[in-house]
């Protein structure tokens, strides 16, 4: 055995297995070469430093596989962040959904793009992610029919900025070009700056995942004849997003929207169906003053200390989670509400009703 083989064995020895394992060889004198796999897991979590970092891959990832529309859903319960992407782009083939995430894998060998956020196209986006998140997954894709990618983090690894409600300003500029000039750099300005710079050729959305999936379903296009429908076994053959314009009623909606990666009960699909939800306006379309941006959730406890004071938006929130949870006692005990919950604030005390349906 030559002797550059003992040393690395010896090395290797005294480092322990799990160490060793990270280094390809030891150069003496307190230095290594890392073993390549090593090097591509550092890089990775230099990439993608915080949950904003996450979503801006997730959307150049879906503009570089041809979408032309692309929704973002997302959501946080405790420390857990779930964001959703869902586009009609490319689509990734079954094959590859797991290989994707390796780092290096990418569908792009003969180009690269640079933009704002740098370098696009080697391969290392969706590693980043996964090496950075709880959970990485493709929740579905169909090839040259989009796909919807569900990616969960954690606030205590992957941090976040603390206002993620507040939409930025913008301000015209030389040329009429609209530039985001104040506000939190959150999920929202990552994809307003992100619309601005892809405005007009690709459209983005953002929104909780009942809006997302009521603006998917009210604005998906329709590629199928309606008469063909009835000879479908299934509906995963469909572009991701035309799944949720084509289910016939809410509980085949609520299917469809899960295994998208959009998990919501049966009485919240109901509400979609029914038009309760109503679509959202693009990010762009907000931007350029033809809707109106949503107002921030600013609770102003200065108005009134004997009382807590919190936004609409947010008990609305509250509402939604409280009514997922209800599921639970109402699959047990065959329970049905008449109302949506409703939620009451007053001083020093969160009030939650829950209205039930007659039994017969």
């Amino acid at each position: 055995m030559a002797g550059a083989e003992k040393d690395l064995l010896s090395f290797v020895s005294a480092m322990g297995g799990e160490r060793a394992l990270r280094v390809e060889e030891n150069l003496g004198e307190g230095y290594v070469r890392l073993r390549v796999s090593e090097a591509e897991r550092r890089q990775a979590k230099q990439d993608v430093r915080c949950v904003e970092d996450a979503v801006i891959e997730l959307l150049r990832n879906a503009r570089d596989a041809g979408a032309r529309h692309v929704y973002v859903a997302t959501s946080r319960e405790g420390d857990l962040r779930t964001t959703t992407v869902l586009d009609d782009g490319a689509g990734i083939p079954e094959d590859m959904h797991e290989r994707v995430f390796e780092a290096r894998v990418t569908s792009k060998l003969d180009s690269v793009r640079t933009d704002r956020w740098g370098v696009h196209g080697r391969g290392m986006a969706l590693f980043s992610i996964r090496e950075n998140a709880v959970s990485a997954e493709v929740a579905s894709s169909v090839p040259g029919g989009g796909a919807a990618i569900r990616v969960v983090t954690d606030a205590t690894r992957l941090p976040e900025r603390a206002d993620q409600s507040s939409w930025p300003e913008v301000e015209e500029g030389e040329g009429g070009t609209l530039s985001c000039v104040r506000g939190p750099h959150n999920i929202v300005r990552t994809c307003c700056e992100f619309a601005l710079d892809e405005h007009p050729g690709l459209e983005v959305y953002l929104g909780s995942p009942a809006e997302i999936v009521a603006t998917a379903r009210s604005r998906a296009a329709t590629t199928v004849d309606p008469s063909e429908l009835l000879f479908l076994d299934s509906l995963e053959g469909l572009p991701v997003l035309e799944r949720l314009r084509v289910s016939s009623d809410a509980a085949e909606l609520r299917e469809q929207a899960s295994a998208l990666g959009l998990g919501m009960s049966e009485r919240t699909a109901h509400r979609i169906v029914s038009g309760e939800i109503r679509p959202l306006a693009s990010v762009a379309s907000r931007l350029t003053g033809r809707a109106a941006p949503p107002a921030s959730r600013e609770v102003d406890l200065a108005r009134d200390r004997r009382s807590l004071r919190l936004s609409r938006e947010d008990l609305e929130e509250f509402a939604r989670a409280l009514e997922r949870d209800f599921d639970l006692l109402a699959e047990r005990y065959y329970l049905s509400l008449s109302a949506d919950p409703r939620v009451r604030v007053g001083r020093g005390r969160i009030t939650v009703t829950f209205d039930l349906e007659e039994a017969d």
